[in-house]
């Protein structure tokens, strides 16, 4: 069952919504390159991998209106059985190039959703793309959020300091500190449900954030301690995020 977020979101990718498109590159570019290259075991160079990765995006762009949500298919899995066509097309040109002919890309249609429901991809590409949500929300967050309010939240979160040091270089109190980073939290909080609705085809896809210590209702368990653990999983995020940032820079 999609959500009214999901489904609005296919309708900006069906009426070639420029922005809607870089969504999903900034969101999943890195974790798709990643991908890409896994596969290509050395044989496809970086720029091809780039061109592979847009390509992929585009494919899927195009394919939305044939996405049917009876089959099951996780927007993980479906990205990247689109991937694995877009990589097969390229490897079969290749292949036909050497043997002095040519080949017309294979079109997509409906058996690619069934592979995608069929074929599971493995814990660390789930992994990584649940991480690219988060970010995705970290981002928004960021953009949207008091300057001040998030310098607060990064500096006692993602770079460990304590509140009382944040208190010290802010220039304010322990508890101004703690206040600004309740508020931080929440916006997170609801930024990551958003995405999480906007980029999830199913229940499955749904409960993720929570199996990753990130509740996203901490009023429905009233246990204080959700809270250290969203920053807990939200700082540890954030960095592996970070650490797939700079090697896709250092690729590029």
């Amino acid at each position: 069952m999609l959500t009214s977020m999901t489904t609005s979101f296919l309708k900006r990718l069906s009426a070639n919504d420029e922005a809607a498109w870089f969504e999903l590159w900034e969101t999943f570019g890195p974790v798709l390159r990643a991908q890409l290259t896994k596969w290509g075991r050395g044989r496809i160079g970086q720029e091809t991998v780039r061109d592979l990765s847009q390509e992929t995006l585009a494919a899927l762009s195009n394919s939305i209106d044939r996405y049917d949500p009876t089959r099951g298919a996780r927007f993980s899995t479906w990205l990247l059985a689109i991937a694995k066509h877009v990589l097969g097309d390229e490897m079969d040109r290749r292949n036909a190039q050497k043997r002095g002919g040519g080949k017309a890309n294979v079109a997509l249609d409906e058996s690619w959703m069934v592979a995608a429901a069929a074929e599971r991809a493995d814990e660390a590409y789930e992994a990584a793309i649940f991480r690219a949500k988060v970010e995705a929300s970290i981002r928004a967050v960021e953009k949207d959020c008091d300057f001040t309010e998030f310098s607060i939240y990064r500096m006692r979160i993602f770079d460990g300091l304590s509140g009382k040091d944040v208190a010290s270089q802010v220039g304010v109190s322990e508890p101004t500190i703690s206040r600004r980073l309740t508020k931080v939290r929440d916006l997170l909080r609801s930024a990551l449900a958003k995405v999480v609705a906007t980029y999830s085809f199913t229940d499955e896809e749904y409960k993720e954030a929570e199996r990753n210590g990130l509740v996203l209702n901490p009023k429905a368990t009233g246990d204080k301690a959700d809270d250290a653990l969203f920053d807990e999983a939200i700082g540890e995020i954030y960095h592996q995020q970070m650490e797939l940032r700079r090697a896709d820079q250092l690729s590029m």
